[in-house]
């Protein structure tokens, strides 16, 4: 096809000649003002020479006319899967593509949408602002999207050039249950009942409407409960943690026959429990440099409720006082020790020995307390070596180690044990050459239980063991402070005696037995803690019932993992040399099934903004198309309009002069030669 047009190309730019054209103007006007009979003519010259100072060409250029791009959509995402929607685009789309292409100079660009890997949704907009990216948006003729209008991603909306249409798939009669979590805290304290929003809700055409579902709770995998729970409407579930760290709560809404489906009939909750106060009471014997040591850290720490129990009065002090008198006010010993001991998380005896304040059924009690679940921690100093040690009492059948009167006054640099090594209390302490001394160590022997830590002659100095229900820890040295101090580069002293501290309050990540996954996404990372030097495979229940095994690889003393990726979304559990975790992957109700129902407001705005029109697919399987001009309705009754653009591609361009320099010379030398010889006869 060739086109032709009359171009300029000025040899002095328009302003100037805009100004000669003026002034030409005004000569000439005053030649005709003055009754000079040759104006016309000279008017003639002055135009000539203008004109030809203007430049005109004649401007052909060959163009090829290009073929117009439609952009076609498919949504196959998860909720296109549901019911017969994958069906009905899938008709539909083959439909279309052979109309498309049955148009002359049309080009049919064909994308596929897939799920996201991050859970997002559907990124139709995105898909299509990457594909437009790539054409030429002088050739879109129009964009069809062919979907059940779930959208998650309009805010990526490109500025389109053509008309906008939405075919969508689903059907009137579609309905769907799900179940909402409205909160979900990520911590709550273990032991006090907290409350959950629920909501079940229905959406689409519901058949049979019901004032209540059944509702199905399980904690950590365990049996489930069923419940009533009324449809449409928040109810605050009230929730207690058993435990501390993760706890996993599996919510279920029982399924029916009709809807469309049921994975967002499950919602998956993990809750970290933690402790509202850690209470400890701190029981202190005959004052000495490190008398501080464990009130300082104990009261760094916010979570902790302290009562310190302690004996001003050293022994060598002979005044005929009774020791009961000592103090200002009469301490509670009886209300502690018998009445509210349960209500203690650890209790500490640093260098404590008998003198006749706590009578034996106390200390008693306090064995009873350990077998029953609670925790105890001697602190051992010379006193421990002697006749009235607490060993010497009923606390002894607890106790992790006996003394044997020995008290060992020289240097030596504690060492951690192979087993503390692998013992969370003790690993990764750092390096032991690099510690200060200690100068005093009370020698034990029959250690029960684990020993993490030694001293002089490898002789045990940290044992740490499991009663009944509770735990204790035999530290046999007072000079732990001399860490503190820094003397001669000090030590770990605040590490050492934090973890101590909190394995005996069972916090779980200090557990030494212990099995457990982090999650990320659609994977996790299995992780088993032991103080044995190997472990078997791990075996994983998947969400629909099946088995699989996992071998676990050494990574640390002690710690054992292994990634697993899962290929369904839902709550796995872990068994392993009798233990056992649950972790959920994913999340329960993926994006895609939040809601169901298809719909075209999502994407109204869009289709409205420009010129397109929603069409669905269940009334007309197969629109007409038809041609519009830009900036018309493109939509009507049964039919999409697309846009011809009439983009071309220019191959050839050749310009030829218009007023070539010896014309010019000639016509204007005989306009004004004329002009001259018309005014000389006159």
């Amino acid at each position: 096809m060739t086109y032709g047009t009359i171009l300029f190309a000025p040899l002095l730019p328009w302003p100037v000649l805009i100004a000669l054209g003026l002034l030409s103007a005004a000569a000439v006007a005053l030649a005709a003002w003055r009754g000079l009979t040759g104006w016309a003519l000279r008017a003639l010259g002055a135009g000539v020479l203008l004109a030809a100072l203007a430049g005109p060409v004649y401007q052909t250029e060959d163009r090829a006319l290009l073929d117009d791009i439609v952009v076609m959509v498919e949504d196959q995402s998860a909720s296109q899967t549901l019911s017969d929607r994958a069906q009905q685009t899938q008709t539909a789309a083959d439909a279309l593509a052979a109309d498309i292409e049955a148009r002359a100079r049309t080009q049919l660009r064909r994308v596929v949408v897939k799920d996201s890997a991050d859970d997002a949704g559907t990124t139709l907009m995105t898909t299509l602002a990457e594909t437009l990216a790539q054409e030429p948006r002088g050739r879109i003729a129009g964009v069809v999207v062919l979907s059940d209008g779930r959208v998650h991603d309009m805010a990526q909306m490109p500025d389109l050039p053509a008309p906008l249409h939405l075919l969508q798939s689903g059907r009137a009669t579609d309905w769907d249950r799900r179940l909402v979590v409205r909160n979900a805290p990520g911590f709550a304290i273990i032991d006090e009942a907290f409350s959950l929003t629920l909501r079940i809700e229905d959406q689409g055409n519901t058949p049979n409407p019901a004032p209540v579902a059944k509702l199905q709770m399980s904690m950590d995998g365990g049996p489930p409960q069923i419940l009533d729970m009324p449809i449409g409407q928040d109810v605050e579930l009230p929730v207690t943690l058993p435990h501390g760290g993760r706890n996993v709560l599996q919510f279920t809404v029982l399924p029916t026959e009709t809807e469309l489906t049921d994975r967002n009939n499950t919602a998956l909750v993990q809750i970290n429990g933690v402790r509202d106060r850690l209470r400890v009471l701190l029981v202190s014997g005959e004052p000495h440099a490190g008398g501080r040591t464990w009130r300082n850290l104990l009261k760094s720490d916010s979570s902790v409720d302290l009562v310190h129990f302690t004996i001003l009065r050293p022994p060598e002090k002979q005044d005929g006082v009774p020791v009961d008198e000592l103090s200002l006010i009469a301490f509670p010993t009886r209300e502690l020790f018998l009445e509210k001991i349960d209500d203690f998380d650890l209790i500490i005896f640093d260098r404590y020995k008998r003198r006749g304040i706590l009578p034996a059924i106390y200390l008693g009690n306090v064995a009873e307390y350990v077998e029953a679940g609670g925790a105890v921690l001697v602190a051992a100093g010379p006193d421990f070596a002697t006749a009235d040690s607490i060993y010497r009492s009923p606390l002894a059948p607890v106790v992790p180690a006996r003394p044997t009167a020995r008290v060992i006054e020289q240097r030596y640099t504690p060492q951690v044990t192979d087993l503390g090594k692998r013992h969370p209390v003790t690993a990764d302490l750092g390096v032991s050459e690099d510690w200060g001394p200690w100068l005093r160590h009370i020698e034990v022997d029959e250690p029960v239980g684990h020993v993490v830590m030694t001293g002089v002659d490898d002789l045990p100095l940290l044992v740490l063991d499991r009663v009944g229900e509770g735990r204790v820890a035999l530290l046999a040295s007072d000079h732990a402070w001399l860490w503190t101090r820094g003397y001669q580069g000090g030590g770990p002293q605040l590490d050492l005696l934090r973890r101590l501290a909190h394995w005996m309050m069972k916090e779980p990540e200090l557990e030494e037995d212990a099995l457990w996954a982090e999650a990320t996404g659609h994977r996790m990372r299995i992780i088993r803690r032991t103080l044995d030097d190997k472990v078997g495979p791990v075996q994983i229940t998947r969400p629909d019932g099946e088995i699989e095994t996992l071998d676990l690889a050494p990574t640390a003393p002690g710690r054992f993992e292994a990634p697993y990726e899962g290929s369904m979304i839902g709550l796995y559990r872990l068994d392993q040399d009798g233990q056992s975790a649950v972790i959920g992957l994913g999340p329960a109700a993926p994006r895609e099934f939040e809601e169901t129902i298809a719909t075209s407001s999502m994407m109204a705005p869009a289709v409205s903004l420009h010129r397109g029109g929603a069409v669905a697919l269940e009334d007309t399987p197969r629109p007409r198309l038809r041609s519009v001009r830009l900036g018309r309705p493109a939509a009507g009754r049964g039919w999409i309009g697309l846009t011809p653009r009439n983009a071309y591609e220019t191959r050839n361009i050749r310009q030829t002069t218009l007023l070539p320099a010896w014309l010019v010379l000639l016509l204007m030398s005989g306009f004004i030669l004329l002009g001259w010889l018309r005014e000389g006869r006159r």
